[in-house]
């Protein structure tokens, strides 16, 4: 379904949202951190293979991070793989604390808008913990979101994990999940969410988004896709 106002969902108690690809820009952080980390594990003679091109990285978004680095790096040891989790962390927490890393046009101003009109937001994140939280504090949202949900914290194998999760432990009866990838649109749809497909991301294919009940080009369509819910 593409992008229609004068679709009806249901008003939600809370909406969920994924973190890269949905709030931010995920590009303008890796960029940078993808070169650091494969330079530093060529440094330390954990890897010798050319650097995998970002686009590969970016296409793996919304996968947990044991899978990323079997696609990317396949013939690398089980070494290479934990040391390349612990640098992408720390690159990344330092370069958001450098202030890299740019959120999609109007993320904040219609979160916050959503915010004062009373719906309860949370992040729900195939990423790790310390990552979604750091850019959660370093780009001004901490106010805004009642609970972060990531991976990384629960250990959870799926996103309709880490979902079921969270509506159960905030006691959500009325959700809508949004996000960019079909892992999104499948932890909606397997807890019974209305699901948004951002289809402004360009990390997946778009037949990712095939099955949400509405996609958005413009972050700002939250806001009148709320006022028209009943």
């Amino acid at each position: 379904m593409r992008e229609n106002l004068a679709i009806s969902l249901q008003k939600p108690q809370a909406i969920l949202f994924d973190m890269d690809g949905t709030l931010l820009k995920t590009d303008t952080l890796l960029a940078i951190v993808h070169e650091r980390v494969f330079h530093t594990l060529r440094e330390e003679g954990l890897y010798v293979e050319e650097t995998p091109p970002l686009e590969a990285l970016l296409g793996c978004l919304g996968m947990v991070l044991d899978d990323i680095w079997m696609k990317l790096m396949p013939n690398s040891s089980e070494e290479a793989r934990k040391r390349a989790d612990v640098l992408l962390l720390q690159y990344e927490l330092e370069e958001l604390a450098a202030g890299v890393g740019e959120l999609y046009p109007y993320v904040k101003e219609t979160l916050t808008e959503l915010h004062k009109q009373g719906i309860k937001l949370f992040v729900a994140s195939n990423g790790l913990e310390h990552y979604v939280k750091g850019i959660v504090q370093h780009k001004g949202l901490s106010e805004l979101f009642t609970g972060l949900y990531s991976a990384g914290e629960f250990e959870t194998a799926t996103k309709v994990e880490l979902v079921a999760r969270l509506l159960k432990d905030h006691s959500i009866q009325t959700a809508w999940m949004v996000g960019d990838r079909s892992s999104d649109v499948e932890a909606g749809k397997g807890n019974g969410l209305p699901t948004i497909g951002c289809a402004y991301a360009t990390y997946g294919q778009s037949a990712e988004l095939s099955n949400a009940d509405v996609q958005i080009r413009d972050f700002r369509v939250l806001t009148s896709l709320l006022a028209a819910s009943k």
